[in-house]
């Protein structure tokens, strides 16, 4: 084979070894029973082809759990994760970034650092439950508990309760310093799902 075809053939295989690599994107990843975190309580980034659907599925894969997809009219539709089967006011839905899009996971295109959280809902009249956020207060070993609506808007969480070694300190306005600590900090809310875990 001449040298001029051996470089060129050797171009293409590097090429196509590198593309697919460059469409990978790297988002967070947070999954959230309806008793507890099923995957990624600190929601670490994976690498996820393209949609909210396949964020669902890299984190099945590392979190080695079980998620199955019925086919419906409408498109791909998730009616369990873990042990839960969704049913008549019940069911599984995510966000990206703190909003609930209006299309199904296949339909919503993630970028780099995005994050998608799947949980376990109750629908009520009111709609589905609020999501929690926990974020870093302005003081060391302080947190704020943010509560977030389906359209990504958030107030703070009034009532939550930090959790941390054992301990549960209450945040009654929201926020609340839990002294110094190891291990993660998480919130809960009464009706809310429950919030990330950070240090």
């Amino acid at each position: 084979m001449p040298r001029r075809l051996v470089v060129l053939f050797a171009v293409l295989v590097t090429a196509l070894l590198v593309v697919p690599a460059a469409f990978a994107l790297r988002v967070h990843v947070r999954v959230e029973g309806k008793t507890q975190t099923i995957y990624g309580s600190a929601e670490p980034s994976l690498t996820v082809t393209a949609n909210a659907l396949d964020a669902l599925d890299s984190a099945s894969a590392a979190g080695e759990f079980y998620y199955h997809v019925t086919t419906t009219s409408f498109g791909p539709y998730i009616d369990q994760i873990g042990r839960y089967v969704a049913g008549a006011s019940t069911g599984w839905v995510f966000k990206v970034n703190g909003v609930s899009p209006p299309v199904g996971a296949d339909k919503v295109a993630l970028k780099d650092g995005d994050h998608v959280l799947w949980y376990w809902a109750t629908f009520g009249p009111a709609g589905g439950p609020s999501t929690l956020a926990l974020r870093a207060g302005p003081k060391r070993n302080c947190y704020r508990v943010l509560s977030q609506d389906d359209t990504g808007k958030t107030k703070a969480a009034s009532g939550a309760r930090l959790h941390v070694g054992g301990r549960s300190i209450s945040a009654r306005t929201g926020s609340a310093c839990v002294g110094a600590h190891r291990g993660l900090v998480t919130a809960t809310l009464k009706g809310a799902v429950r919030s990330n875990a950070i240090r």
